[in-house]
């Protein structure tokens, strides 16, 4: 399926969604504290209910109630598991891997034909080296994990990707020794381990730092029940600040930003270096974009969710836009850089592909494309944001957004663009 788009102008207010990383880690700890715990503000996607999904069949008793869930009873490790999948959400599977390896019977887990791309194996190697024993055909789902894994000292890459370090700190405090976490090589998407050290801690465990981004020590513990409100999502937000500076006429974002840490949160730096007047009061975030915009050098190795948003404004850019250090913008759910350059080249942009990342120039002849966003839920806004800056565009798979934000489309139209589903 494809959507057309045609060139527009969007103004009003736009209420941004929750955020999904925060949305997953919360989901996860409430279910292992248990005693009523909640999360409030959930954001409702197919990732997030893959999530709650799982926890039940770990054995966790859910209640839904608006826009959050109620954990009444804990995820059970003495239960018999079956097949759990995941559908496409990486943070899921990888975090449930962790999980997995406090059971004592073997668990399986799957995902859908772009999950089973991803790589497990060097969380399967850190598990193994725990004691859990761990299967996989070729490092990628599905995977068999056996436990129980006592802790100790582990070592794992970081290059890769830090939900593998996540998975591992989630699970550290069940274990009967606790676990010495030493990570190798340069960690990729920091924010996203201390997104998850800050949801830990409110649920009443802390993580010792003895060296920040390679080594921890997380000492045995329990998760305490508590009220965990979601905020907005950057990544989101930034899709919809791009949105605001290519086809924005008082265009307002409302949202709590919320104390949390947020990797993404850099978007609203990048902006400025661009030449985007920023105004945020309390809830809600107001732009004013210059003619032409900057253009620049950005290094994205903290933020790769951060490339789509960033890439399209090379459409309006007066020199070149440059990303750099984002290699690991490959695994995601897509080829993320590759895909970026094949179709932003289409609408008449000219792009140089690096292996870390993009170098991206505007032209004067800018023209209307097919954009196949190969049911990637980033690119798929990303692409169909171009589309109203270019116009006569296409865009396949619209049914992608309902991983990450399943309103997008008829957000936008609200706001005034033109986006038409068959």
């Amino acid at each position: 399926m494809k959507c057309k788009v045609e060139k527009s102008k969007i103004s009003g207010q736009i209420v941004c969604p929750p955020n999904k990383s925060y949305t997953h880690r919360a989901i996860f700890l409430a279910s292992l504290a248990g005693n009523d715990s909640r999360v409030v503000n959930i954001l409702s996607s197919a990732d997030t209910a893959a999530t709650i999904e799982t926890c039940k069949k770990f054995g966790a008793e859910i209640e839904t109630e608006n826009s959050s869930i109620i954990i009444k009873k804990p995820i059970k490790f003495d239960k018999i598991v079956p097949e759990i999948n995941t559908e496409n959400s990486g943070t899921t599977i990888r975090i449930a891997s962790g999980i997995a390896s406090l059971f004592s019977e073997e668990i399986t887990l799957t995902g859908d034909e772009s999950l089973q791309k991803r790589p497990m194996q060097p969380l399967l190697d850190a598990l193994s080296s725990m004691g859990a024993q761990c299967q996989s055909t070729d490092g990628k789902p599905p995977i068999k994990i056996k436990g129980k894994i006592s802790g100790g000292d582990v070592t794992i890459p970081g290059n890769f990707s830090s939900q593998f370090i996540s998975a591992l700190l989630i699970s550290a405090p069940l274990t009967e020794n606790g676990i010495n976490l030493s990570i190798k090589d340069n960690l990729v998407s920091k924010p996203y381990l201390d997104a998850t050290i800050a949801t830990m801690r409110k649920f009443g465990v802390s993580v010792q730092t003895l060296i920040p981004y390679k080594r921890y020590n997380i000492s045995p513990q329990i998760y305490k029940a508590t009220t965990f409100t979601v905020p907005i999502d950057f990544s989101s937000l930034a899709l919809l600040l791009s949105a605001a500076v290519l086809n924005g006429d008082k265009t307002i974002i409302k949202g709590d930003i919320g104390d949390l840490p947020q990797g993404d949160e850099v978007f609203i730096d990048i902006l400025e270096q661009l030449g985007v007047t920023i105004n945020i009061d309390e809830d809600e975030i107001k732009i004013i974009s210059p003619e032409k915009l900057k253009g620049g050098r950005f290094d994205l190795s903290n933020s790769p969710d951060l490339l789509p948003p960033l890439a399209i404004l090379a459409l309006n850019s007066e020199t070149p836009i440059e990303i750099v250090n984002v290699k690991h913008a490959r695994l995601k759910e897509t080829d993320r850089i590759a895909i970026t350059s094949r179709e932003l080249k289409k609408l008449g942009i000219k792009v140089e592909e690096k292996e870390d990342g993009l170098i991206l120039e505007s032209s004067e002849n800018l023209n209307g494309a097919e954009l196949n966003s190969e049911n990637d839920h980033r690119l798929f806004m990303a692409f169909c944001i171009a589309g109203i800056y270019v116009g006569n565009c296409s865009v396949t798979d619209p049914e992608s957004v309902k991983v990450s934000y399943p309103n997008f489309i008829e957000e936008m139209n609200r706001l005034g663009a033109k986006i038409q589903i068959p």
